[in-house]
């Protein structure tokens, strides 16, 4: 059970942890557990999720506006491009070293310092594209700033799993991840609307762009600094968070490395964050070779994150009720998968933009819905393994082979000649052999895992044998609370000189 309340990090952290009630004379009686939770916890939620919202949208700041900021950077689309391909470039080796940072030196170092490389990023940006910087140095320094930005990304994007964890009881664990998580493909979002109102109308307004974005970044940079004032409340909102020692950084890789079931997960749902990753980066060279436009294209891919964020949602709801991790991950990566087939047979079509758009609605709300519960899912066959740690490696695994899938998709593609419906700015090519092969490998992996996938959940059953009385309070076993019991631990605290931090009532 769980109370709430307010407090600040000077909290007793004894005081109403543990309680013992009795029931009535002659039946069996049972040790309940009180968790404090604190208010101040959708405080730290609400500014991870601007962090994270923050950094993705510096992220894709130049993709919707392109050709005007190769205008005004003066170089090609294809440098362009690699301003936000330097995002996933840097997060792979930085990855276990963020992972290292979370469990071991804590939540609250880390998002600071994200907070203040994501800000110094935008800031430089900036600085390069302002006119006090001379032309030919200006795209250099831009790239710089977007690199330092990268940095940010691993400090925030892990983060969730662990907050939600230390933060949130296990009835709310789920929505706040889910939360979090979130607010990383709502960032995406708002840089598709905002970059194209601010700068599509000139290339000048460039400029102007980053300092907006940078103006952002700095505002939840402060609040992030002043408002995230601990690592973790004064007492733990659960069992798990309230015994958890995790494992060594490098002992815990190894147990994970041996885990069975996650080094299924680690795999089958990796290769689910590449087909996402291959569908959003090539969405619109897909479409434009069959005729439609980039405004589509762009309504195709607002449509998969918001409906994706609807499931995620109402997915999140579900689990915390029902803990159901399995059943539904299993459920929505089938569901994915199916409409992963159906993108790759409607995208080769012509005139079809309600299919296109009901499939890519569709293959949003069964497959981003995934990403927060495979995380939880991650955590509950890997504990008592840092949840930094156990989230972070499959993240990883989703990186290394998301640039795998696009360099083969890219492969498998085929210039083509007499296209007079063709919208593509650059060279026609055929994708049908591609996308054929991406929703291959979705089924591939998404059957693989529903056939293959079994597992405990580690932490809800250590939080329940916690609940049932296996714990010790100042030493004393307290398993049964049959009559004697509260005059015996009343005399051992007596004998000891201690007060009872255990309360026995009625």
């Amino acid at each position: 059970m769980e109370c709430e309340a307010e407090g600040g990090p000077g909290d007793n952290q004894n005081q109403n942890r543990v309680s013992v009630a009795h029931s009535k004379p002659g039946q069996e009686r049972e040790k309940l557990l009180v968790f404090r939770v604190y208010k101040r916890r959708w405080l730290v939620l609400l500014l991870l999720c601007l962090l994270n919202c923050s950094n993705s949208m510096l992220w894709l700041t130049f993709a919707p506006v392109a050709d005007q900021s190769a205008q005004y950077l003066q170089v090609s689309l294809d440098q362009i491009n690699w301003l936000s391909m330097v995002f996933m470039v840097v997060a792979i080796p930085l990855s276990l070293g963020t992972t290292w940072m979370l469990d071991t030196l804590g939540l609250r170092i880390t998002l600071v310092l994200g907070s203040w490389v994501n800000m110094l990023g935008a800031l430089l940006r900036f600085i390069g594209a302002s006119g006090i910087v001379p032309q030919g140095t200006r795209y250099l320094i831009v790239m710089s700033g977007q690199t330092v930005c990268a940095l940010a990304q691993p400090l925030v994007i892990f983060a969730p799993t662990k907050l939600a964890a230390l933060w949130f009881p296990e009835h709310q664990r789920a929505t706040a991840n889910t939360i979090a998580s979130m607010s990383n493909p709502l960032g995406v979002l708002f840089a598709n609307i905002f970059s194209p109102m601010i700068a599509s109308g000139s290339y000048n307004k460039i400029p102007f762009l980053l300092l907006v974005y940078a103006i952002l970044a700095s505002i939840i940079c402060f609040l992030a600094t002043t408002g995230i004032r601990s690592s973790g409340p004064p007492t733990p909102p659960s069992a798990s968070a309230e015994s958890s020692s995790s494992e060594p950084f490098l002992l815990g890789i190894k147990l994970l490395l041996k885990n069975k079931a996650y080094m299924i997960l680690l795999l089958c749902f990796g290769s689910g964050i590449a087909v996402f990753t291959c569908f959003s980066t090539l969405l619109e060279q897909i479409l434009c070779v069959r005729g439609y436009t980039t405004d589509f294209a762009g309504l195709c891919g607002a449509l998969f994150i918001i409906f994706g964020v609807v499931g995620a949602g109402i997915l999140g709801l579900y689990v915390d009720k029902t803990k159901k991790f399995i059943e539904a991950t299993k459920v929505n990566m089938s569901f994915s998968a199916l409409a992963c087939i159906a993108f790759s047979l409607v995208s080769q079509m012509r005139g079809q933009k309600a299919a296109v758009a009901v499939v890519c609605s569709l293959f949003g709300f069964f497959g981003f819905s995934i990403y927060p519960i495979a995380m939880e899912l991650s955590v509950e066959c890997s504990y008592p393994v840092g949840e930094a740690t156990s989230a972070g490696l499959i993240f990883i695994s989703g990186q290394i082979q998301s640039v795998l899938y696009i360099i083969l998709v890219q492969t498998l593609t085929k210039p083509i000649t007499d296209v007079p419906f063709s919208t593509c700015s650059t060279a026609d090519l055929s994708w049908r052999v591609s996308v054929l092969v991406m929703a291959g490998l979705c089924s591939v992996f998404t059957c693989g895992f529903n056939i293959l996938f079994s597992t405990t959940y580690k932490r809800l059953e250590a939080e329940a044998e916690a609940t049932q009385g296996t714990k010790q309070t100042n030493g004393l076993s307290i398993r049964d609370c049959s009559p004697g019991t509260e005059a015996q631990y009343q005399e051992r605290e007596h004998n000891e000189g201690n007060s009872p931090q255990v309360s026995l009532s009625a």
